[in-house]
């Protein structure tokens, strides 16, 4: 079932990247943390393990090294964040950049206040 829904996570977060310009992880981490129930460093380095390519592979290295790296999960998102992105961007074309700017703000606000209250 983690399989289906870390597809789902990729796609969501690809979408998000491709509509609103917003790196992976300010929306991977709240999915892995709370929808995958993961701690901080595990989130981390599974968000790691998806920028391989362009960017994470020594911090992702660091993560995987620890034990901190759920990496086939890293991976299943990865493929739908690809097919995701291609889909948030084609969308975002069409949306007014004052619209894709608020939304943006608004997610950060939400995101930023429920990180803020966690115990």
């Amino acid at each position: 079932m983690w399989l289906l829904w870390g597809l789902v996570a990729g796609i969501g977060v690809g979408i998000f990247s491709g509509l609103l310009g917003v790196a992976g992880g300010v929306m991977l981490l709240p999915i892995l943390i709370y929808g995958f129930k993961m701690h901080q460093k595990l989130a981390q380095g599974t968000s790691l393990a998806i920028l391989l390519p362009p960017t994470g592979i020594l911090a992702f290295l660091q993560y995987y090294r620890q034990g901190n790296t759920n990496l086939k999960l890293g991976l299943v998102i990865a493929v739908g964040a690809v097919l995701g992105g291609w889909l948030g961007g084609t969308w975002a074309q069409q949306v007014p950049e004052s619209i894709l700017r608020k939304s943006f703000a608004i997610f950060l606000a939400v995101v930023a206040i429920k990180l803020f209250l966690q115990k």
